[in-house]
């Protein structure tokens, strides 16, 4: 599913420049790449927190395919490579999109979800482990799942799954490593100890520093960040 994303250009890059679009009500933005090269072009935008909140808690989340309308600019079709949040209110600090060609093969995570109810839960007394929670597919940005639906209602006592048996699809295809395990059903772990009180006098944890969720590799622009 494609959305549509407002953005507004910005004069520059820098921690002042950031500021000024966050006390604006905006968040501060970079675009990656041109219409006719690869990505390697940055160029500084703004885009609504309430827009970009919106597509990040949709079903598709951050591997929503947007249209990205900017002013002077033709439409750009880019996907979120990775977005900072605070650590404390969870206000978005700022998002990296990039361009994207529709047909380019490209590479994404894609959430692993499950249905059914093990044999191995109900009749042996075992316990569904989730060991990873997301896959890296290969597709056309139009054909991006939503998510991968695995069936573990037949799995026993110490079965589970891995990549190669998640069925595929004509239009994408895993390339996660096969031998991957993804769930499996396992014996209760013994409870274990709680940990032990904090001791008077021993200095507090060091201040969180914002969370970033990355998307993929890209180049930095720290000093905004």
């Amino acid at each position: 599913m494609e959305t549509i994303l407002e953005a507004t250009a910005r004069e520059t890059f820098g921690k002042n420049e950031a500021n000024r679009t966050r006390r604006a009500g905006m968040v501060p933005a970079v675009l990656y790449g041109t219409s006719t090269g690869p990505n390697t072009e940055a160029t500084p935008i703004a885009v609504s927190p309430r827009a970009l909140s919106k597509i990040l808690h949709s079903e598709a989340g951050a591997n929503t395919l947007i249209s990205l309308k900017l002013a002077g600019a033709s439409d750009a079709r880019v996907l979120i490579r990775e977005y900072q949040l605070d650590p404390v209110t969870h206000e978005l600090l700022h998002a990296d999109f990039y361009r994207i060609a529709m047909d380019r093969v490209i590479r994404v995570t894609i959430p692993v979800t499950t249905k059914g109810e093990p044999k191995g839960v109900k009749q042996q007394s075992g316990v569904l482990e989730h060991i990873r929670r997301h896959i890296e597919i290969e597709c056309l940005p139009g054909d991006i799942p939503e998510h991968v639906e695995i069936d573990v209602s037949e799995l026993m006592l110490h079965q589970g799954v891995r990549v190669r048996d998640v069925a595929t699809d004509p239009r994408w295809k895993p390339v996660s490593e096969a031998d991957l395990m993804l769930v499996h059903v396992i014996m209760p772990k013994a409870e274990e100890v709680a940990a032990p009180a904090v001791e008077a006098g021993v200095a507090p944890a060091a201040p969180v520093e914002p969370e970033v969720i990355k998307k993929g590799k890209k180049e930095e622009v720290e000093e905004e960040k």
